[in-house]
């Protein structure tokens, strides 16, 4: 049985060769001497970081031996079959026998020209297949369309075409739920001041302890926290702070600080989507998701948020930064987009309690105008109000000429945009989704949609349960794969003491073509501590807004553009036949080596690839694999002979210290 990952300082792992020897439930697809290449010559992990700038002249030597070797095989077999055929030709009477042999023949060859182009590919590695060079130590956050100037806007030009390397004095993060509470301090990029200076509820609850920074849950902090989310539930009329009884679920937390009210409502079964705009340090952003919550970047500036209509149950804003009074109320039409009907708006200020005469005009102005949108005002404690926003579409005709943005038409209506402009209309209401909270099956029940819930998405109950049967036989093949490493749920190390479950070395997932959400719907199903950021590609069908309706969430992704978040944010990113999606469109500026760079960029150190789709399709991507660096091996699908799996692991590459 191959030895546990070791998830420490040092960077030190288990191997990608070790996990898939003794593995009995898939099999390997070219068998033990004809898998990739880097195997067999013993490319793989050491027991430290690897060093970038060693030099592969005896392995590039031995490689090209084996090719020469492997070459001069197949062209003698070549010959004899040819030979072969010709006198089985002769000797053969039957003309239907010679057709179909000069068919099965005319294969062969085709094989045989494919396993030469294949076998040139490969020996030609150090020139064809360059290894990518590694970035210059100011891209160690660098975020592709938000860095690129000093505007918050969103802008996608183009990309380094190099390898993202951590900072010199990385660490592994620690292991879920301790991670959750405690980060390395030079794993992010944040100032010792940005830490002791933080003024939100949220950004309140760190510590600065040598070269952690802690969250401890059993700071008098936590207790405020507490407290505040209590009195939210008060606020509603929540009984128990039964959010789930109430129809919440999925929460969008705006500019969320560190990610702490978040990371509380994990133990009311909520999940909370933090977002925040790109910041250069001290990102809210980037340490919410090295604590292991989740989050992406997005901005409120111009463009409306990547998220379909009518989709989260709850909206909170703590401080977050926004002024909800400017542009004549726009936010605020944006919030009420992706608002479920029947949601609350949670918004904490001390414009609320406004004493000057400027505050108090900006503070009326948003009071009238979230009423002229149809919110119900339920509370104001202190500093923070809660609305409802209506139920009841006949609301907005029922107002007074003039009064409030008008509903979208049809020309407007957009139920899933991708950063299109903000504009001053209502949308969602003439989606089939209209369903207020209250009406919605409560929370795990929701990811099961029946009959009538699946025909909203012109989905039919037995195309969803055949794919979510699949998932669950997949999930099991990944576990079998590679539980010794990342899914056990009792990890230890030499000297660790025995952990108390559900200790997970595996936190967070990115799913890069999530169709209906069935790999996140099966890990559940499989009680992992798991949660997926579940992507659909601006490619393919838009499901969106049906794994956000199953209490999950996601965003809509071009993945010929960069993804909004920080590098080396994803314990495991998982890609279902998006190659074979992605080829499909014909983009001449769109690689697939810009995508796997893309990956390697949101990869932590030590994480994991998973990609599924066709034969061809796989081999070409582990040819790429070689550029970047990873340790890769192509496995084949018992259940499909068309389709093949390439597992991945991105190694522990330190930069030198100066």
């Amino acid at each position: 049985m191959p030895m546990p990952l070791q998830r420490g300082t040092s960077g030190g792992g288990a191997r990608v060769s070790d996990v898939l020897r003794d593995n009995s439930q898939m099999k390997d697809k070219t068998g033990d001497n004809t898998s990739t290449l880097r195997f067999p010559f013993a490319f793989f992990f050491t027991d430290k970081a690897a060093d970038p700038y060693t030099s592969r002249n005896n392995k590039q030597r031995l490689m090209l031996l084996f090719v020469k070797t492997t070459l001069a095989l197949i062209v003698i077999l070549a010959l004899a079959g040819s030979f072969w055929w010709t006198i089985s030709i002769s000797t053969s009477s039957s003309s239907g026998h010679v057709y179909q042999r000069s068919h099965s023949y005319r294969r062969l060859q085709e094989q045989l020209v494919s396993d030469l182009l294949d076998i040139g590919d490969i020996s030609v590695g150090p020139t064809r297949w360059k290894e990518l060079e590694y970035c210059d130590v100011d891209s160690e956050s660098y975020v592709p369309c938000f860095n690129v100037s000093e505007s918050l806007d969103r802008f996608c030009g183009s990309r380094e075409g190099c390898l993202v390397l951590p900072p010199v004095d990385y660490k592994v993060p620690l292991r879920w739920p301790t991670g959750k509470d405690v980060i390395w301090f030079r794993n992010v990029k944040i100032t010792a001041d940005e830490v002791l200076t933080s003024g939100s509820i949220n950004k309140r609850m760190m510590m600065l302890d040598d070269d952690q920074v802690s969250f401890r849950s059993a700071s008098p902090m936590f207790d405020e926290i507490e407290d505040y989310s209590h009195q939210i539930a008060q606020m509603i009329g929540i009984k128990n702070d039964n959010f789930i009884e109430a129809g919440v679920r999925t929460i969008l937390d705006i500019g969320c600080g560190y990610g702490s009210f978040g990371a509380h409502l994990l133990s009311k079964h909520l999940l909370t989507m933090c977002i925040a705009n790109y910041e250069a340090s001290g990102s809210q952003v980037q340490l919410t998701l090295e604590r292991g919550l989740p989050a992406m970047i997005a901005s409120f500036v111009s463009k409306q948020l990547p998220y379909p209509s009518i989709s989260f149950d709850m909206l909170h804003c703590s401080s977050c930064g926004i002024d909800w009074d400017q542009k004549e109320g726009l936010f605020l039409v944006e919030i009420d987009r992706v608002l479920k009907p029947g949601g609350y708006f949670v918004w904490t200020s001390p414009l609320t309690n406004a004493r000057s005469k400027e505050d108090v005009k900006r503070w009326n102005f948003v009071h009238d105008f979230a009423e002229s949108i149809c919110w119900t005002l339920l509370s104001q404690q202190d500093k923070t109000v809660v609305w409802k926003k209506t139920t009841k579409t006949k609301c907005y005709s029922s107002r007074k000429p003039g009064v409030g943005p008008s509903v979208c038409n049809k020309g407007h209506e957009a139920e899933s945009p991708y950063y299109k402009p903000l504009q001053m209309c209502l949308g969602g209401t003439r989606s089939k989704r209209w369903i207020p909270i209250e009406g919605r099956t409560r929370w795990p029940s929701r990811s099961h949609m029946n009959k009538t819930e699946l025909s909203l998405y012109g989905l039919h109950p037995e195309e969803v349960g055949e794919d979510a049967e699949n998932w669950k036989a997949t999930v099991k093949e990944y576990w079998s794969l590679l539980s010794p490493l990342i899914f056990s749920d009792h990890p230890k190390r030499p000297g660790d003491e025995d952990p108390s479950p559900p200790y997970n070395m595996l936190r967070n997932v990115l799913d890069m073509n999530a169709q209906f959400g069935g790999l996140n719907s099966a890990l559940l199903e499989a009680k992992k501590t798991v949660w997926v950021m579940n992507v659909v590609p601006t490619a393919g069908p838009n499901h969106l807004p049906m794994i956000l309706d199953r209490g999950f969430v996601g965003v809509l992704h071009d993945w010929c553009e960069a993804f909004p978040s920080y590098p080396r944010t994803y314990d495991l990113v998982h890609a279902d036949n998006l190659l074979s999606l992605q080829t499909s469109q014909h983009r001449s500026s769109c690689s697939l080596l810009n995508i796997f760079t893309e990956i390697d960029r949101l990869l932590r150190p030590e994480g994991w690839v998973i990609i599924r789709d066709t034969a061809q399709l796989v081999e070409t991507a582990r040819a790429l694999t070689t550029q970047l660096k990873w340790e890769a091996r192509v496995i084949e699908v018992e259940r499909s002979s068309e389709q093949r799996l390439l597992i991945c692991q991105k190694p522990f590459t330190k930069r030198q210290s100066i």
